[in-house]
């Protein structure tokens, strides 16, 4: 009998198996007779330097403190490829591996895989969630020697891929011209959840705090994201609609947590909006089934418009109705299931919300839109066949 196939995954964005898209590979993977190995960072509770979780050898490395400047992620990821390179050594010597599969960002992992495929001839995959230069541009507004050198590190990793899995037709349109990869060797996973695990729950009135309806955001908070945007789109409802029968909701974290936090007082919204921290499990799932509409408040970028939010397919999976700017990927995930605002128009943003609100029937009619294509459309169990077949296809080059 042949021995099973090993793959090592590497993800530094988050800690396994906080990360979902990673966590639902590694085990996809691991029921289709691989041995998986993972290394991800720490934190959000996953402490453990190594753990073995569903059959899964998690190795885990710790991180700086986070800090929103092109130093602070200079030094957070030179940090990480040194913990990684470290630890796929061990990796190697104690389980070994015929595969690696780098998750981005950083684009730097390219470093770790392209050693171990020039030294012992592993295959690489890489597994593309976000487009890095677009990210840059999004947080710091220009391009300049750090956006270039992101550019070289994108080339450098399509370089050493010999399959790239895109998130969605967006990032693999990137993979096709600016990474110049063949047609048969992009295969698109979306990041959608397993409703086996992602399921909705008895909405507790609790979390309303009082008010009759409850809003709900999930997320990181960094630049990109729009919380700006939804604050003043909190305070445009309560102070100039008064409107202050509303809680906002605003589940995660981030590097821009603490100044959003300001920025709430700032705008004297603070009674109305009330930032939960990173949630999981059973309670994140109850806290989003509890809400009235969910939002997705990220602005028009190159980057936005192209990422598939992983927070509106969630919401969907939950039957939520959604409000979003009107931007390429959001509405080819969620199409008739979210109101869609202009771009960058606070205004109609918490028009479209009080709308849903106002009117119970429509918010009910695109909720269950979206739990509906979720079902027979989206959620996990109709992207394994393609993460599978991406893998086949390394055995078949």
């Amino acid at each position: 009998m042949a021995l099973p196939k090993k793959v090592l995954i590497i993800v530094e964005n988050l800690p396994v198996p906080f990360d979902r898209r990673v966590w639902m590979e590694a085990t996809t993977l691991q029921k289709a007779g691989y041995e998986v190995s993972v290394i991800s960072p720490t934190g959000n509770g996953f402490e453990k330097s190594y753990e073995i979780i569903e059959k899964i050898h998690i190795y885990r490395h710790p991180l700086p403190p986070e800090e929103s400047s092109v130093f602070g992620y200079l030094r957070e990821y030179s940090w990480a490829i040194n913990w990684q390179f470290r630890l796929a050594q061990r990796v190697w010597r104690e389980r070994g591996f015929d595969v690696i599969h780098i998750c981005n960002p950083p684009d730097l992992l390219f470093l770790v895989a392209g050693w171990f495929k020039l030294f012992h001839r592993i295959w690489v995959i890489f597994d593309h969630h976000d487009l890095s230069p677009e990210m840059y541009e999004a947080k710091y507004q220009r391009r300049d020697i750090f956006y270039h050198g992101l550019c070289w590190a994108e080339r450098l990793t399509y370089a050493t891929a010999d399959i790239v899995i895109s998130t969605n037709e967006s990032h693999r349109e990137v993979a096709l011209t600016r990474g110049h990869k063949k047609p048969e060797k992009v295969f698109v996973v979306r990041s959608a959840p397993d409703l086996s695990r992602f399921h909705r729950m008895l909405p507790n009135p609790n979390y309303r705090r009082g008010k009759k309806h409850l809003i709900g955001y999930m997320g990181v908070m960094g630049e990109p994201e729009g919380i700006d945007y939804l604050l003043r789109i909190v305070y445009y409802i309560t102070q100039k609609k008064n409107r202050q029968d509303i809680h906002f909701m605003l589940i995660g974290s981030g590097p821009a947590a603490e100044k959003l936090k300001v920025l709430s007082k700032e705008l004297g919204v603070s009674e109305f909006v009330e930032f939960t921290g990173f949630k999981q499990g059973e309670e994140l799932l109850e806290r989003l089934s509890s809400c009235d509409v969910c939002v997705e408040p990220s602005p028009t970028s190159a980057y936005n418009e192209n990422c598939t939010m992983n927070k509106i397919l969630e919401y969907m999976a939950m039957g939520k109705a959604i409000v979003q700017f009107d931007l390429r990927e959001g509405r080819r995930s969620a199409q008739e299931a979210s109101l869609y605002a202009k771009p960058n128009d606070e205004v109609e943003f918490a028009e479209k919300i009080l709308e849903l609100l106002d009117f119970p029937e429509l918010r009910e009619k695109i909720g269950a839109e979206g739990r509906l294509r979720m079902e027979k459309i989206l959620e996990w169990q109709y992207q394994v066949p393609k993460l599978l077949e991406a893998y086949e296809k390394i055995w078949q080059s």
